[in-house]
């Protein structure tokens, strides 16, 4: 059912909800009904919405895990080389590779290299820095912030229909349905 309206310049459509209890139903009935690129814009989490809009689990955790791994074994390979291959010294008899005496600098740089791969697997996983995105045309979105709660259908959905889904919105209570363009 799609049309030229994916083609077109038009962004999708958003629509405002009173309630979290409202976007919740919305955001249920909203997939259930076949739509797919769906989002909802909340001041604040809105619980189990994620799962009624059925997207997928973030791969945040694993690009912190593998930058955390690789701050581990590069602190350990760094240390190794500086103490037993290219300057070794005898310290209080202790060998010059004590692996325990690496644990304070080990910690150090998976906690850094972890925290780099958090900010820009985000940025990467959320194409950012994106200065303007087109639902900011919507004339109240403003308030998504504050105290209101959106609906967002991409044009880019297979369903996606400017009149059936405007009509669709306001048919399970969206209020202010307005279709933002690009």
């Amino acid at each position: 059912m799609a049309t030229a309206d994916a083609t077109s310049s038009r962004w999708g459509i958003v629509a405002e909800f009173d309630s979290a209890a409202a976007i919740y139903e919305a955001a249920k009935k909203t997939t259930d009904e076949g739509y797919s690129r769906v989002d909802a814009h909340t001041p604040f989490p809105v619980h189990g919405i994620d799962d009624q809009l059925k997207q997928r689990p973030s791969g945040l955790g694993w690009i912190v895990v593998c930058c955390g791994l690789t701050g581990i074994l590069l602190a350990q390979l760094m240390m190794w080389w500086m103490n037993a291959v290219d300057y070794p010294i005898w310290v209080s008899g202790k060998t010059p590779y004590a692996w325990p005496t690496t644990i304070p600098i080990t910690f150090e740089l998976m906690v850094l290299l972890s925290g780099f791969g958090a900010v820009f697997g985000m940025f990467g996983l959320n194409r950012l820095p994106r200065l303007h995105h087109p639902i900011f045309k919507h004339s109240s979105i403003h308030r998504a912030s504050d105290d209101r709660f959106f609906l967002s259908i991409e044009a880019t959905d297979p369903k996606f229909d400017s009149a059936a889904t405007k009509s669709f919105l306001e048919g399970i209570g969206g209020t202010n349905v307005e279709i933002v363009e690009d």
